[in-house]
């Protein structure tokens, strides 16, 4: 019976991450063979293929909105409210591919993306234009992320990293940053807080910001049935998040909050993804 709902469970987790393409391109990515950007011994590899990505994916989502001509590309062209789902499937599969899959399929899949970036264009709001194929908000789009898989994977994961593993961490995703058009991505997690640092003065929250934050923390296209899983991803994505970016969303924090019950609920629900999601081992 346990056996059976780890199973269903992780089916159908898998399912909504991958997409109907998802078993296909997994065997795809694992089983071609051929020489990869990164070997199993990589920190990229341990991240990427950690549980805590859930977190760190939906808190990297709201950290991104927060420069106005990232998220006005976003709210123009990536369909986020019509196929929310569909472009988690695309963003997952693009991180398995670039991260596990052979340099050929990785370079076939960087090309594809910078493809699409390159014909995004469009002018916000307040008449600024935007071209997504910029290398300063493509560098500001890697920054944002990688700090959050970063942060969510040392909060999380099943086997944090050591300050020089981390720092190894940054410096692979440098190498998939670069692929894409970034301009000297930041090679350790000093130079990538410093970068961070210096978007600061070009952040803030537009009307598109915080409705996408609504829309991604309080109406999910999901059913109740399993909305309350998904409000304890949201809530730790929140509480991931770096005090001043809560501030500007208008997320407050709550610290006893968020150390007695949010961080325990992350840490469980992470284990429970990780064993729902994790063949169980074969008697020999």
């Amino acid at each position: 019976m346990l056996t059976a709902v780890r199973e269903q469970l992780g089916q159908a987790l898998f399912r909504r991450v991958a997409g109907p393409d998802g078993p296909a391109n997994r065997a795809r990515i694992h089983d071609t063979p051929g020489p990869r950007w990164f070997t199993p011994d990589r920190p990229i590899r341990t991240v990427h293929g950690d549980a805590s990505m859930f977190i760190g994916g939906l808190s990297a989502l709201l950290l991104q909105s927060l420069h106005p001509l990232a998220m006005a590309a976003v709210a123009g062209h990536s369909g986020y409210r019509g196929d929310p789902w569909g472009r988690l499937q695309r963003t997952s599969t693009f991180l398995a591919v670039t991260t596990y899959g052979t340099a050929e399929d990785a370079r076939r899949a960087v090309g594809h993306v910078r493809g699409i970036h390159d014909r995004i264009r469009g002018t916000t709001a307040e008449g600024m234009p935007y071209h997504a194929a910029d290398p300063h908000l493509l560098a500001w789009v890697h920054a944002a992320e990688t700090d959050s898989f970063l942060r969510a994977h040392e909060r999380y994961g099943a086997r944090p990293l050591d300050p020089a593993g981390y720092d190894a961490y940054v410096a692979d995703t440098a190498r998939v940053a670069e692929a894409l058009g970034v301009i000297a991505p930041p090679r350790d997690r000093r130079e990538l807080s410093e970068r961070l640092a210096a978007y600061r003065p070009e952040l803030h929250a537009t009307p598109e910001a915080r409705a996408a934050a609504r829309f991604l923390l309080l109406r999910p296209p999901l059913p109740l049935a399993v909305r309350p899983f998904y409000g304890g991803l949201a809530a730790n994505a929140v509480a991931l998040l770096p005090s001043w970016a809560r501030n500007m969303l208008w997320l407050p924090r709550l610290p006893l909050v968020d150390d007695l019950a949010v961080r325990p609920t992350g840490q469980a629900l992470t284990r429970t993804i990780r064993w729902a999601m994790t063949p169980p081992r074969t008697r020999g």
